[in-house]
């Protein structure tokens, strides 16, 4: 069904999210018009049809395969130093398109809210996210909403799915390091797993550190003008850099080894890892990115990634190796190694 024309002062009556604005009837379609459909403001979003409709000419001319994921957001707090859950909600779905080598071009977006939701936080998370996927170049042109009871979820949580379009000739995955390959970062580790653990407030401490949360589909764009035969890719969320090195390497069947005087990582971020038993490179990111690229192309890439906002601290940590298969060493400044392994349960819950 069409969405009717708005009226004119067209608004929601309550100032909190109520059970009524789930149950489909005409607080929930105020709810919509004046939230979402307005806060989102596209043409393909307008119409309410149950789906959106999506023209293939525009995605074929872009290349041959289709990309799509889909990801949960649960953050704790919904707003953090340098985001908050909307933010992270679209940064987070395009950068696993991006990631694939996928010019992200549309979102879902499902939201779970919990009675009592102020209406203004939850504008503000809309705006949010509308902004972000501006900066993204992407549009929001479906969507859910549920209600639950109070105590039956924790405010707001958030589900968006991605499609992109990978252009013909790019082939990213993780089975791809080759011994000589170089290992890139485009900067500082750990920020937005240190940024979500002094937010919570638990450890009374105050810190300047701001979440890296951002899209990086442009930096991965530019990466791949420079090299279009980037090898493996994959941002470092959940487990942080260890986890997603590990990944590679056991795709890979092969060895990384990392430099550890090269990581960049923060003095405030290890002051804060010292503090709570934390380990940096466990610690999840929202805008970092590892790529591992043949070893001719290491300095074209980097010097591309420099020259974009999200990569001008970008560095070479290591380098892809014969053995031994299937694991990653960290050289430490004192000579020695060690393995860097998986994660073993969970550093920080709720960080994304």
């Amino acid at each position: 069904m069409n969405r009717p024309a708005d009226k004119p002062g067209q608004h929601l009556a309550a100032d909190t999210i109520t059970l009524a604005h789930g149950a489909g009837g005409k607080a929930m379609r105020q709810l919509i018009d004046t939230v979402f459909v307005a806060g989102f403001a596209n043409n393909l979003l307008s119409p309410l049809e149950d789906q959106a409709r999506l023209d293939l000419d525009d995605l074929l001319g872009e290349g041959d395969q289709l990309a799509m994921t889909t990801d949960c957001y649960v953050v704790d707090p919904l707003f953090f130093p340098g985001g908050d859950i909307g933010k992270l909600a679209v940064a987070g779905t395009v950068n696993d398109l991006a990631v694939g080598g996928a010019i992200p071009r549309y979102l879902s977006c499902g939201m779970i809210i919990e009675e009592g939701l102020p209406l203004d936080t939850l504008r503000r998370v809309v705006a949010s996210m509308k902004s972000t996927a501006d900066a993204a170049g992407v549009r929001i042109v479906t969507g859910d909403t549920k209600v639950v009871h109070r105590g039956a979820a924790d405010k707001l949580f958030i589900n968006t799915a991605g499609i992109g379009v990978i252009p013909r000739g790019i082939h990213i995955a993780s089975q791809r390091a080759r011994p000589g390959d170089a290992i890139l970062i485009n900067g500082h580790i750990g920020d937005h797993g240190a940024a979500i653990a002094d937010a919570r407030g638990e450890m009374s401490l105050h810190t300047d550190i701001q979440s890296d949360c951002r899209p990086l589909n442009a930096l991965v764009q530019t990466m791949l003008a420079a090299c279009p035969d980037i090898h493996c890719l994959r941002d470092a969320t959940r487990g942080g850099v260890a986890t997603v090195l590990n990944e590679f390497a056991q795709a890979s069947d092969a060895c990384l080894r990392i430099d550890d005087t090269r990581l960049p990582i923060r003095a405030e971020v290890r002051g804060l890892c010292e503090l709570l038993g934390l380990d940096p490179l466990y610690l999840a990111n929202e805008g970092k990115l590892l790529a591992v690229v043949p070893a001719d192309a290491a300095d074209a890439v980097l010097a591309a990634m420099r020259a974009d906002p999200a990569g001008e601290h970008s560095v070479c940590i290591g380098h892809v190796a014969e053995a031994p298969t299937g694991s990653v060493i960290l050289q430490t400044g004192f000579g020695g190694e060690r393995i860097m392994d998986m994660l073993v349960g969970e550093q920080l819950p709720r960080i994304c």
